[in-house]
């Protein structure tokens, strides 16, 4: 059976992938016996004798891979001194096989945390209202948004505070940032202490959650001739929210886009090329580099019929996966113009799906990409035109479209400016 997959940049495409035929692990055993009364043979099934399953030679091999699990899973069943989990059991046998990749954005969803997947792509959600960048090297977890009129702005949380404890003993770190995540959602007003660290303050504020509505996109007339979309991530209906925005801007007399994508972190690979294809006639958003080695051009194309813009993109450390698809396309296809710092590096891209009947699903690394131009990102980022770094103690946290503190907009500004004399 063939599923659809979808490309997550976190972010995704469709792909295939077949299902597999699962046996109960308590009749796995007796694939493994000399005397056992099922035979396999290589040109199919044999009969079915007793108590025993038919399988196919590929099949047994298949399953003699996981003998040793099999027998430790019937040695902790009957041997441990206390009741077990059996489920529980299996599904941090499943984490493990996925941890066994030795990848960071390859990973198992169980049931809930695969419904909090989608709850968050689609933006709605009952918590304290921040975006967190976790760092796989460093294991460092930051805070890169705060919600406009969310929990957390009003307390007091900043762009830039390092997410340091949840609760009274959970220490944050990358491997657990999704533990964090859990206890800071829950119930609505009801109370959660999360502790900072700014600079080498360590600040805890007691947070009461309540429902976050993630906007996806802003948009403003910033000057005449010039409009300015911020793309916070490409989630929920962000390509349509962008397309509304643009649309709307142009019909106010913009003749130049600013598209900030900065702290946007990514998300579904579709939106970007979604996107990307307002500006840019027949063509590759990017190149796809799969395990075969061979490089496809063929997964996301862009179709004829253009808008006629200038375009200059904003990008930051922070702008991952998506972001810098779409920044390298419209770079290399579009004439954009980019401003900012040196972007994330994240030029992988994973498929996600649904595993099971339970509601648990997966993610795992499928391929590399390469921007139109055949430039790879991966651990390298895009490097922009106009390089603006922030002054040092300034951790970004302006209000939207602000054109008196936020030093990259205001170079963005006169770079559209140039472009459109």
């Amino acid at each position: 059976m063939k599923k659809k997959l979808l490309i997550l940049f976190v972010l995704l495409s469709a792909l295939l992938l077949s299902s597999c035929t699962l046996i109960p692990a308590t009749r796995l055993q007796s694939m493994f016996r000399s005397d056992s009364a099922t035979s396999v043979t290589s040109g199919g099934y044999s009969e079915n004798t007793g108590d025993t399953v038919p399988i196919s030679r590929e099949e047994y091999e298949k399953y003699k891979q996981f003998s040793d699990m099999f027998y430790l899973y019937d040695i902790v069943k009957e041997e441990f001194y206390q009741e077990v989990d059996t489920e529980k059991l299996t599904e941090y046998a499943t984490r493990g096989l996925m941890a066994g990749l030795d990848d960071p954005y390859s990973f198992y969803y169980n049931p809930e945390e695969y419904a909090e997947m989608w709850e968050d792509d689609e933006g709605n959600y009952v918590g304290i209202g921040v975006m967190i960048q976790a760092n796989m090297d460093t294991q460092v977890c930051t805070i890169i948004r705060v919600f406009k009129g969310g929990p957390a702005e009003e307390a007091g949380v900043q762009r830039g505070d390092i997410l340091y404890r949840v609760g009274e003993d959970l220490y944050v770190n990358a491997t657990n940032l999704q533990d964090a995540v859990d206890i800071m959602r829950g119930e609505p007003n009801t109370d959660v202490d999360v502790t900072f660290l700014r600079g080498k303050e360590e600040i805890t504020y007691t947070i009461t959650r309540r429902a976050v509505n993630v906007n996806q996109v802003e948009s403003k007339l910033i000057a005449p001739s010039i409009g300015y979309i911020a793309l916070y991530e490409f989630g929920g209906q962000s390509d349509r929210e962008f397309e509304a925005a643009l649309n709307e801007l142009m019909q106010e007399g913009a003749k130049g886009i600013i598209i900030d994508l900065r702290d946007n972190k990514g998300g579904w690979v579709d939106q970007a090329r979604y996107i990307a294809d307002l500006f840019m006639d027949d063509g590759e958003v990017c190149y796809l580099k799969y395990r075969d080695g061979e490089m496809h051009d063929s997964e996301y194309r862009t179709k004829d019929g253009k808008v006629d813009v200038k375009l200059v993109i904003l990008i930051n450390e922070n702008s991952a996966s998506s972001s810098e698809i779409l920044t390298g396309a419209l770079r290399d296809c579009a004439g954009a113009v980019t401003v900012g710092v040196k972007s994330f590096g994240k030029g992988i891209i994973q498929a996600v799906s649904s595993v099971g009947e339970k509601g648990a699903g997966f993610q795992i690394t499928v391929a590399q990409y390469f921007t139109p131009n055949g430039s790879a990102v991966h651990k390298i980022g895009i490097s922009p035109d106009y390089e603006v770094p922030l002054p040092e103690g300034d951790n970004g946290m302006y209000d939207f479209a602000d054109l008196k503190y936020d030093i990259q907009l205001i170079k963005a500004v006169e770079v559209m400016q140039e472009a459109l004399q």
